[in-house]
């Protein structure tokens, strides 16, 4: 049988019509949050209010999904190769733009893998230690350090993990060398830094600023320049004489590559409305988290923002040789 053009263009108008529909009506059932570390950590709290206040928009429950390894790139190369049709969608911090620079055979690649949704919150990090540490504050810590070396315990959530990132930088700029303990996240790390079983982690305000306020952890100070309104009278590491020291932890909103447009739009709808909500408002403002501005909610900033990022961390961790391989 002879197809014509006009046979044709109306066979893929029956063909496409269908995913046309899907997508109009989109959401039909549940979404999958994809979190790249585990349940309690840092990341994973900010992903549960956020998928909250997602699903009361899109009228569809959002389930958090904790995939854990390697620095979340397990995480990145599951929701790159997932089907593109806006049931799975992912949260990831910083980490997504230094994993080129660390991971030599990614299964994927962060500007090239993904649909863009927005960015979400910053979080400044801290230095914390076991209670019982002998140092009480950063400038006793650094003495500590110097004399003890290898023998100071240091915790991070694994390669690639900006808690690992920042524990790098920090020894580098203090010029020590600790013992390395990673773990399945920083929920985990947190929870062998209260069982006195490390005795030192660099983390998110997100979690542990109900430690700080407690007092049952010890806080050498806030990483990055500017203090925090969390935390008026908390000195940053850089005013004790970490000059020039920054890290933070920022986090944006990704779907696997070809996921519909009118499925990215319902997102990036929902995840705006999700960030002026009072309740996510609060829990953020009692996290430390600050929510970025509405400019930078957009899936064209969050890829701009990436791919900037992606282009100042790889310099900075190939000289320094942090990598994973």
């Amino acid at each position: 049988m002879k197809i014509t053009p006009l046979k044709l263009a109306a066979t893929m108008v029956l063909l496409v019509t269908p995913a046309l529909a899907a997508a109009a009506d989109y959401p039909q059932r549940p979404i999958s949050l994809i979190v790249p570390f585990a349940a309690g950590g840092p990341t994973d709290v900010v992903a549960r209010s956020l998928a909250n206040e997602m699903g009361k928009v899109l009228k569809q429950t959002v389930v958090v999904e904790n995939r854990t390894g390697a620095g979340g790139t397990l995480a990145a190369g599951y929701v790159a190769a997932a089907k593109p049709d806006g049931y799975t969608i992912f949260l990831h911090h910083t980490g997504m733009a230094t994993a080129p620079a660390m991971y030599s055979k990614l299964r994927y690649d962060p500007l090239k893998s993904f649909e863009y949704i927005g960015e979400v919150v910053d979080v400044p990090m801290t230095l914390m230690a076991r209670a019982d540490l002998p140092p009480n504050n950063f400038k006793e810590f650094v003495d500590y350090a110097k004399a003890n070396g290898d023998k100071i315990n240091l915790a991070n959530a694994g390669p690639g993990a900006v808690s690992q990132l920042c524990g790098s930088l920090l020894q580098q700029a203090m010029g020590v060398k600790f013992t390395t303990v990673p773990f399945q996240g920083t929920g985990p790390a947190m929870t062998a830094l209260m069982g006195k079983q490390v005795d030192v982690l660099c983390d998110q305000t997100t979690q542990t600023l109900p430690h700080i306020k407690a007092k049952d952890l010890k806080f050498y100070g806030v990483t990055t320049p500017e203090r925090i309104t969390q935390l008026p009278d908390a000195p940053t590491l850089a005013e004790q004489g970490l000059k020039g020291f920054d890290v933070k932890v920022w986090h944006g909103l990704y779907a696997p590559k070809g996921t519909p447009e009118q499925a990215v739009d319902k997102l990036n709808e929902s995840l705006k409305v999700a960030l002026k909500a009072p309740a996510f408002v609060q829990r953020m403002d009692q996290l430390g988290a600050q929510i970025v501005s509405e400019e930078r909610q957009t899936p064209e900033s969050l890829h701009k923002w990436l791919a900037a990022e992606v282009a100042k961390w790889g310099p900075i961790l190939k000289a320094e040789n942090i990598s994973i391989n």
